[in-house]
């Protein structure tokens, strides 16, 4: 079992830790729905160190990450990032993963901490341009700075106009007294904030300014427990649920990233899928009656035929709904539809919503 740089101080805390993608991590601190809350009103801070970084270079490095991932990232500037997923050569996703385009042959690829070795041998694989290609992973920590207080508290922290900083752009700079750390308006809850990527030395001393910064903001450490239930409800996909090897990006509702104005592996497979329809969707749905959905529950119709199965499922601390989402036959996407979730020996009335299920 792993540990990041910063485990020993959330032990301190008295975090409940757990295994999560070989790392031992906080799952949670002081309970889930008040870290939520936390989250959505004021201030939270995530250790996500565990995630992967690859840094892309060279004058092949756009056409490396052209082949491998779906989004035209040749619509990137510098200090621009872009969301997108690697596919496989049968159609599924061996990872979804954001790129970070320092310059015109520098870009860092984040990926998720479970898929770091498969995607790093993938990569691998695919490199038949031979760009330069170097996992720092071990050398880097992440910090997620996420609700609506973000700006105000950080911005003590550096020189860096924090404001200025659009979703989805990035700094390098200065931040808590170290230099070449990463300021990315990213994350992962949908109330704003940011992700600080810095070198493992540095981790603890910024952990501690980010939490001194904080503290007349309400600041407190999040577990990953609450990182998950604020992404349900923003309709977020999580890896190895809502999305794997088998899933496209076209049935995940992931079309928006999936260009065809280039070649990538199996855009063919997935334009065919677009013109042609996929023959499920993933969507998301609230119980209309008492019982929370779990992960591979099946999903019927009003005559208990099987037409789907539930991905992600939880008790909505800021809508006070159950909620889930699931891949369903493509008659049953439509908004409004009724579905039915069985829940052990009983069969409990859902309906199809549109995402996300919290407005901010």
């Amino acid at each position: 079992m792993k540990s990041t740089q910063l485990t020993h101080i959330h032990e301190q805390l008295g975090a409940k830790m757990v295994p999560f993608a070989g790392y031992n991590m906080p799952v949670s601190y002081e309970g889930v729905n008040a870290e939520h809350e936390t989250v959505r009103k004021n201030l939270g801070v995530f250790d996500v160190s565990h995630m992967g970084e690859f840094l892309v270079s060279g004058p092949q490095a756009l056409e490396l990450i052209q082949k491998i991932t779906t989004n035209d990232a040749s619509k990137l500037v510098d200090g621009k990032a872009q969301y997108t997923c690697m596919p496989n050569h049968d159609g599924g996703i061996v990872d979804d993963l954001i790129i970070y385009r320092m310059n015109e042959e520098k870009y860092l690829l984040v990926v998720n901490a479970s898929n770091i070795d498969k995607d790093w041998n993938w990569i691998a694989e695919n490199n038949t341009m031979e760009a330069d290609i170097k996992d720092l992973s071990e050398e880097y920590c992440l910090l997620a700075v996420q609700g609506p207080k973000a700006i105000e508290a950080m911005q003590s922290l550096t020189p860096i106009d924090l404001a200025a900083i659009k979703f989805y752009n990035f700094e390098i700079g200065e931040f808590a007294g170290e230099e070449h750390i990463i300021i990315s308006a990213t994350g992962y809850t949908g109330s704003g904030g940011f992700e600080i990527y810095c070198k493992n030395q540095n981790a603890e001393a910024i952990w501690a300014a980010i939490l001194k910064a904080g503290e007349d903001y309400g600041i407190k450490p999040i577990g990953l427990a609450a990182r998950d239930t604020l992404r349900l409800e923003m309709g977020f996909c999580l890896y190895g649920n809502d999305i794997d090897d088998t899933t496209s990006p076209i049935e995940a509702g992931l079309g928006w990233i999936t260009k065809f104005s280039k070649d990538f592996i199996s855009s063919e497979k997935f334009k065919k899928e677009k013109e042609e329809g996929p023959t499920r969707r993933l969507v998301g749905f609230e119980m209309q009656e008492r019982g929370i959905p779990r992960k591979d529950y099946p999903i019927v119709d009003k005559d208990g035929n099987e037409i789907g199965y539930v991905t992600s499922g939880t008790q909505s601390p800021s809508t006070g709904k159950a909620i889930g989402m699931g891949y369903v036959k493509t008659e049953f996407k439509a908004v409004d539809t009724p579905i039915f979730i069985q829940i052990r020996k009983k069969t409990i009335p859902a309906t199809v919503v549109k995402l996300p299920f919290y407005k901010a």
